[in-house]
């Protein structure tokens, strides 16, 4: 029987090993642009490493292509917190064009859907299609394991909760980080992904609005009730620097300096963890049980009267 060597890789290391070529009837060998990983996160890896993003979407991009890991094997995928601290299981990569794999990623989204927003699950769907392309074009895969897959639609995203519902939200036992940054998106209308990348040397508490600054772009625009530059300095407690909004824990390495806080090493609040909270602590309100989205928050905002701007 003929064989060819190939290499194989084991962490960051690659091995030179020879396999048969008739691994099975009617098989067709290939060759491939460059060596395949044998294991999906191996794969997950050197697509990020090649994908021009910031520190802070790597993360989040490998954080959504690793959550496909549990699906892949038969497996269900952990949730919120516990999502990004549990050790992923090891997947051949060759499980991608394996049969019923399609099934097991259908469910997957569909199960996921049924905890989490529409915008982050078309996210997490949209970076496996878009790291499945790319390991196609590198001969590592041959099929798209995406293919029967469809993004959700987003008309229920864009209903803005109701007032009564907004009072049952602020009645939610939550921390202060939480109650300033809902009452924040509520009060200001403004996108939740303007809000986190707000900096405490940028609010202009005395006057309920983001200071103008050269650069500021449509952040420069914010504005929010007093009662909530109120809950404002309760949380930032008299610091005047780094991101309002801050996870529990430490920046990991390589974060941008702007993006973490130089007193206590915290990074930055990110959207997709942000969203992730919202949900979890709405869905006992939500009668689908799906949970709210910040997008809704935001909206609900709209109809009512803006800080120093007049009602319609």
């Amino acid at each position: 029987m003929k064989s060819r060597e190939c290499f194989i890789y084991c962490g960051k290391k690659a091995a030179v090993v020879s396999y048969p070529l008739e691994i099975a009837p009617g098989a067709a060998v290939r060759d491939v642009a460059s060596p395949a990983p044998v294991e999906y996160s191996a794969a997950v890896d050197a697509y990020l490493a090649r994908a021009a993003l910031s520190a802070a979407s790597t993360r989040v991009y490998r954080v959504s292509l690793i959550g496909w890991a549990w699906p892949l094997v038969g497996r269900p995928t952990p949730r919120g917190a516990d999502r990004r601290r549990a050790t992923p299981p090891l997947v051949p990569l060759a499980l991608l064009d394996g049969p019923g794999t399609g099934e097991r990623l259908s469910a997957a989204l569909a199960e996921r859907a049924a905890h989490t927003d529409a915008r982050t699950v078309n996210r997490e769907l949209s970076a496996l299609r878009s790291a499945a392309g790319w390991w196609r074009d590198q001969g590592w895969v041959t099929g798209d394991p995406t293919a029967g897959l469809r993004h959700l639609p987003l008309a229920a995203v864009s209903v803005p909760l109701r007032p009564a519902q907004v009072t049952d939200l602020f009645g939610l036992p939550v921390r202060l980080r939480e109650q300033a940054f809902w009452r924040l998106l509520y009060d200001s209308g403004a996108p939740a992904a303007q809000v986190l990348a707000l900096d405490a040397n940028g609010l202009d508490l005395s006057l309920h609005q983001v200071r103008p600054r050269p650069g500021a772009g449509s952040r420069a625009g914010i504005q929010w009730q007093e009662p909530t530059s109120q809950i404002l300095r309760w949380l930032l407690s008299g610091r005047t620097w780094g991101p309002v909004f801050l996870t529990d824990r430490r920046a990991p390495a390589r974060t941008p300096a702007a993006d973490v806080c130089a007193l206590t090493g915290q990074a930055r609040m990110s959207y997709r963890r942000a969203a992730e909270i919202f949900a979890a602590l709405t869905r006992p309100l939500d009668p689908v049980g799906r949970g709210w989205t910040l997008h809704q928050l935001s909206a609900a905002a709209a109809p009512r009267a803006r800080p120093g701007r007049r009602a319609d």
